[in-house]
């Protein structure tokens, strides 16, 4: 077997999109000796999941599966999905959160920040807190003290009540984009590690298992049925942003107002 194809194999078992025989091509043939299969593995999983589903030359298109007929219809009861079906993720919404506590999560994603329930949690500021409790200290007692208050208070705070209940009771709602551009909802029948306004991003890649039940137009994920690639398109992701955020802050106004619920 030749490196393209061993590459392509390699690939195929990671659950990719299926890659063009150009990006096979460029990837084995640029550089003599070329690279070892696991880092030319690595560079082409990073290029399927950053482009764009709907046309691409990374992508060899003939192979990709699309969403079938009445998929969206929402008074077709329920339908199953034949096949799998590579998807990107171009909306995502945490419906357990009300309107102001969605603005308040996209702000903190904005500035950088990881948040937990109610308290805020920066990076920067818990190395600064440590460097400081090992600079003030008396000896190497008080240094690992102040190591140790640190990680008292970062256990505290996942460990805190709602705090993790908040995360695995959450659902989530999301627009799936397949192949030929058609969009359909989806919804966590069950809770998906990994899926979360935090943590999934605008241009993902999710393969959609075979017998995946689609009810009234929506599709009822489980993580027995979806398996979610990684990767994200960053212009879509920061124009998804910015729009989530003014119509979520342009909804909480009228709603303030009276003038819409």
């Amino acid at each position: 077997m030749d490196l393209a194809a061993r590459l392509r194999a390699q690939i195929a078992s990671q659950g990719l999109p299926p890659p063009s025989a150009s990006l096979l091509t460029g990837l084995t043939t640029t550089r003599s000796p070329p690279p070892p299969l696991p880092s030319l593995a690595a560079t082409a999983k990073a290029r399927l999941l950053a482009c764009d589903l709907t046309g691409s030359n990374l992508l060899d298109m003939a192979k990709l599966s699309a969403f079938p007929a009445g998929v969206q219809d929402g008074n077709v009861k329920e339908l199953v999905l034949q096949r799998d079906i590579h998807v990107q993720v171009v909306d995502i919404e945490n419906l357990s959160l009300s309107r102001w506590e969605q603005i308040e999560e996209l702000e903190s994603i904005e500035r950088g920040e990881r948040t937990r329930g109610r308290q805020v949690v920066r990076v920067a500021d818990e190395e600064s807190s440590s460097a400081n409790g090992n600079g003030n200290g008396n000896g190497n007692g008080n240094g690992n003290g102040g190591s140790e208050r640190s990680n008292a208070a970062a256990g505290a705070v996942a460990n805190a009540p709602g705090v993790a209940q908040a995360g695995r009771n959450a659902t989530h709602r999301l627009v799936l984009q397949d192949c030929k551009g058609v969009r359909v909802y989806a919804a966590e029948l069950k809770r998906i590690e990994g899926i979360g306004v935090s943590k999934t991003s605008i241009g993902c890649k999710m393969l959609i298992r075979t017998g995946t039940a689609v009810a009234r137009g929506t599709l009822l994920l489980t993580p027995e049925n979806c398996v979610l690639l990684g990767g994200k398109i960053d212009a879509w992701h920061d124009v998804w942003l910015r729009e989530r955020m003014a119509k979520l802050k342009e909804a909480v106004g009228a709603g303030r107002d009276g003038t819409s619920a």
